[in-house]
């Protein structure tokens, strides 16, 4: 299976840390989503595994030792601090956050990294579409595009709740549509008669 390429073309409208709330907040919100990367161990588990890991290692560590390979008690200290350390990137990428806000005008799209830096996107509610490019595939993308230009957004989830997402803003934006009534035609605009 081929790899599928993750293009995004939509530029930033604001990029720093503590730009403050999102945009759109003010109004009646249509959509609303805060996506966070999936952590499995809650931190309670974490500390369980690593007090069990600890013991593990100082017991197995003081069997070495108690038979003359003292070398080996080094490696055990330094699996338990590799084990750690790796926690502890993973946990600090769990920090990333995507939030996803549809309103009557505008998409708003704000993304946090693990360092904290904050990228905010906006686009017309009225011109943009939501494409799934590969449905049913394990790279399967939720992009918005409009104007010929295109965001990404649900990569942290999974296939299927990237699929869902996609269907929700598709819902919201057809909302946000009927939200905004009718739009005008040529006749009721002034325009020339047909």
């Amino acid at each position: 299976m081929e790899r599928r390429a993750t293009y995004e073309t939509w530029p930033a409208e604001a990029t720093g840390r503590g730009l403050g709330t999102l945009p759109g907040a003010e109004g009646r919100v249509l959509f609303d989503a805060h996506i966070r990367p999936n952590r499995s161990l809650p931190n309670p588990g974490f500390h369980a595994l690593m007090i069990a890991l600890v013991a593990l290692s100082f017991t197995a560590g003081m069997a070495f030792l108690l038979m003359g390979a003292w070398p080996v008690v080094g490696f055990f200290g330094l699996d338990v601090l590799l084990v750690w350390l790796f926690f502890k990137l993973n946990y600090r990428d769990g920090r990333r956050l995507e939030i996803v806000r549809v309103t009557a005008q505008d998409i708003h799209v704000a993304r946090r990294g693990p360092t904290g830096l904050e990228t905010r996107f906006r686009l017309p509610s009225a011109w943009t579409r939501v494409e799934l490019v590969g449905k049913g595939e394990p790279d399967v993308q939720a992009r918005l595009s409009s104007q010929g230009r295109s965001l990404i957004v649900g990569a942290l989830l999974s296939p299927k709740e990237r699929e869902s997402l996609a269907d929700a803003i598709r819902g919201a934006l057809d909302a946000a549509r009927r939200a905004r009534g009718p739009q005008p035609g040529p006749q009721e605009t002034g325009g020339a008669p047909g």
